[in-house]
């Protein structure tokens, strides 16, 4: 047999033979996975695939139907034109470059951007929890439906309602989410500067105590070829100064921030521009009483009691899965004794 006429070198040139070929085919199987994801990305009108023109760029518009770079160019030269595909008429300005795999989540990702500029209503804009969840239950609706092609005349009908009725407030939420976002570019630049000059500061130490620590060391070396002491003394106190030069050294506040990088002053001052924080009425403090019993019967012995006593040998021993999980036999004793006491005063 095959078996028996194989040797050594024999085994081991089929071993090294099998583990190329397996290399080449998993290569074969990524480089075919690679170029079936690159097929996946093709224009629906001239039928251009990622992997025949690796620079090919998808653009999406309001309608959620990709077309390449080079169809929107051919396509919409006056700056307007329709949709080839839903016939919707479309700006050239619009068409942006596609971020996510599927064009709908495109679609339904910008529509979400364009219906929540207008619903920005807040929870403290509502008497209640219920109100302010189907206030957002009403956001979701409006862009499934915007988003599904489903009641697209009277879902547009609903938001032009809504905004008649609620243009100052709508006005209202757009400063304040304006101001919002102008603090927090102030935090997050004070934050960058502080950063910067700190990392400043610590390439200064470190330059400057590799500067000393050389003289150190220099001087050192000549305090040891020159005087006539002890070496041992010597490097005991060039070790004392070092370590208390160590001590002394301190790191130098950071300046705080008081404008951007690109040289704008911050309007906050500081903090100014914050409202206090209000100071919340608080209650009582707790205090723990513990519960009063009411038998209206005789007072039930206790654990210790039922057991000294002999009353639990007329109760089942519990098993070791029952001691396991909390439960004893005096619990179940006592609870027959509490049932059998309670009321007799009545």
């Amino acid at each position: 047999f095959y078996c028996e006429t194989l040797n050594y070198d024999n085994i081991h040139s089929f071993i090294v033979k099998e583990s190329i070929i397996c290399q080449y085919f998993e290569r074969y199987l990524a480089n075919s996975a690679h170029n079936l994801k690159m097929d996946d990305q093709v224009c629906p009108r001239c039928k251009t695939t990622k992997y025949r023109n690796p620079s090919l760029k998808l653009m999406v518009n309001i309608c959620g139907h990709t077309l390449c770079e080079s169809c929107v160019d051919l396509l919409f030269l006056k700056g307007s034109g329709a949709c080839p595909e839903c016939n919707v008429p479309l700006r050239r300005s619009n068409y942006r470059i596609q971020l996510f795999e599927d064009p709908m989540v495109e679609k339904e990702v910008n529509i979400r951007k364009r219906i929540l500029r207008d619903y920005n209503k807040k929870e403290d804009d509502f008497e209640t929890l219920e109100e302010y969840n189907d206030y957002l239950e009403e956001i979701e609706t409006i862009i499934f439906n915007l988003s599904n092609d489903i009641d697209i005349v009277n879902t547009n009908k609903r938001i032009e309602q809504y905004k008649k009725e609620n243009r100052e407030i709508i006005t209202k939420n757009k400063s304040r989410i304006g101001r919002e976002e102008y603090e927090l570019d102030e935090l997050l630049e004070e934050e960058k500067q502080i950063g910067e000059e700190r990392r400043k500061q610590l390439e200064l130490l470190e330059q400057e105590n590799k500067k000393k620590k050389q003289r150190e060391k220099e001087a050192l070396i000549d305090e040891l070829t020159s005087s006539h002491q002890n070496a041992a003394e010597i490097v005991s106190v060039y070790a004392k100064k070092a370590e208390q030069t160590l001590e002394e050294a301190k790191v130098v506040p950071v300046a705080k921030a008081t404008q951007f990088s690109t040289g704008i002053k911050f309007t906050r001052g500081g903090q100014q521009g914050f409202l206090p924080v209000p100071k919340l009425e608080e209650g009582p403090m707790y205090i723990y009483k513990s519960i009063t019993r009411i038998f209206d019967g005789p007072e039930p012995p206790s654990a210790e009691e039922i057991i000294s006593d002999g009353y639990i040998k007329h109760i089942r021993a519990e098993t070791a899965q029952e001691r396991a999980g909390g439960y004893t036999a005096v619990l179940a004793c006592q609870r027959a004794l509490q049932e059998a006491l309670q009321g007799l005063y009545d």
